[in-house]
């Protein structure tokens, strides 16, 4: 479990340690704020292309060895960023930092799928999803801090401590947990035949839909927050830490109740009442917006109800998605990972592109992001397809 958690954290801290550097980062290299947002866009691109290969290796060759080769290739390209002394070089080894932290998520899910049955792996992951929000709730903090007393380069070096940190626990401690290798995963007819039984699922996507729109819903606040807060709402740089700790203590209330949630409503029930929460919070945060409000006190009420709803969506679309698939879990939690991080993506891009120095575009892609979550957790369930 332990470990799980700490997989789990790398690509969380990757993003939100350096989030309070975003604005120090666009001043010190010369470069305007979208080319800053590439350092988070590339690094979704990364995260969601690689694990494309990464599941379909850890099914051929089991999740450990693929696992360790991911965590030295983060260890390495989080020192390359530190030492980065070009906003193109930081950009590239981000780029590589996701490729690392993508093999630790994507065999952290198929590890639950190794070793629970599906009802059980959605309580094991609602749990590991209340840990799991320490790292968003602290990291910002931490990373405010490393930059009034360090600059930006610090962040780098924590992150390529941790991942040391757990890069031994992991060789140290990890069994293997793939007992059923598909010697094919990795051959083109292999891969195009898994793709096919995940992607032909309906079980997949209305459960990966919705948690991809969820995810895309946070992320909005995670690469747009730190300029909003700190250039447009006159937060010290010092306080942004606090500020989103705040809203991502939403996440962890969400996850806490899910956990009750479950054994109550079901995981469809819980999936539409998070979806819900999503839909009144983008909905709310415009129509603030548009009455004329434009206080940082409504940012954070936007980011606590976001992140909450996530809290409750995202530990069952994790889950839903990748449990039908016995022998193809890390194929199964690649795709959905790509997904993802397409979306983020788009996101990210949208509104690095649209930033205006007011609260209206983050508002807009909120509340449209609110109605699409809510309309794909309402996509009728049918029969689940049986996977091979």
């Amino acid at each position: 479990m332990l470990l799980i958690v700490a997989f789990l954290m790398l690509q969380p801290l990757s993003t939100d340690l350096y989030l309070a550097s975003l604005p120090s980062l666009a001043t010190g290299f010369a470069v305007p704020a979208a080319t800053v947002q590439l350092t988070l866009s590339l690094f979704v691109i990364g995260f969601g292309s690689a694990q494309l290969v990464i599941g379909p290796l850890s099914d051929r060759y089991g999740r450990r060895p693929v696992l360790l080769w991911g965590l030295t290739l983060y260890v390495a390209a989080s020192v390359l960023c530190g030492l980065a002394r070009s906003i193109e070089l930081l950009i590239a080894a981000r780029f590589l930092q996701a490729l690392g932290c993508c093999s630790a998520v994507v065999i952290a899910r198929a590890i639950v799928r190794d070793a629970y049955a599906r009802e059980d792996s959605m309580r094991v992951m609602a749990k590991v999803s209340t840990w799991l929000s320490l790292a968003p709730l602290l990291g910002p903090i931490l990373g405010s801090y490393l930059q009034v007393a360090f600059g930006w380069r610090a962040a780098f070096a924590a992150l390529g401590l941790l991942s040391a940190a757990v890069m031994a626990a992991t060789f140290l401690r990890l069994p293997e947990t793939n007992m059923h290798k598909d010697p094919h995963a990795t051959r083109l007819s292999g891969l195009l035949v898994n793709y096919r039984i995940v992607l032909g699922a309906r079980e997949f996507w209305v459960h990966a839909l919705p948690g991809a729109l969820s995810y895309g819903a946070i992320f909005a606040f995670i690469s747009g927050s730190s300029f909003v807060l700190i250039r447009v709402l006159d937060v010290p740089t010092a306080w942004f830490g606090y500020c989103f700790a705040f809203g991502v203590s939403g996440y962890m209330a969400g996850t806490l109740v899910c956990r009750r949630l479950l054994p109550k409503a079901g995981s469809d029930g819980a999936l539409r009442i998070g979806s819900m929460v999503s839909l009144a919070s983008g909905v709310l945060f415009l129509g603030a917006v548009a009455a004329g409000v434009a206080h940082w006190s409504l940012m954070l009420a936007a980011m606590f109800l976001t992140m909450g709803a996530h809290g409750i969506n995202f530990p069952i679309a994790q889950s839903g998605a990748v449990s039908p698939f016995a022998q193809q879990a890390g194929t199964a939690a690649g795709l959905m990972g790509a997904l993802y991080m397409t979306v983020a993506f788009i996101v990210g891009s949208v509104v690095g592109a649209t930033h205006n120095g007011t609260l209206y575009p983050l508002a807009f892609i909120s509340c449209a992001l609110g109605v699409l979550i809510f309309a794909a957790a309402r996509i009728p369930r049918g029969a689940a397809t049986k996977a091979v």
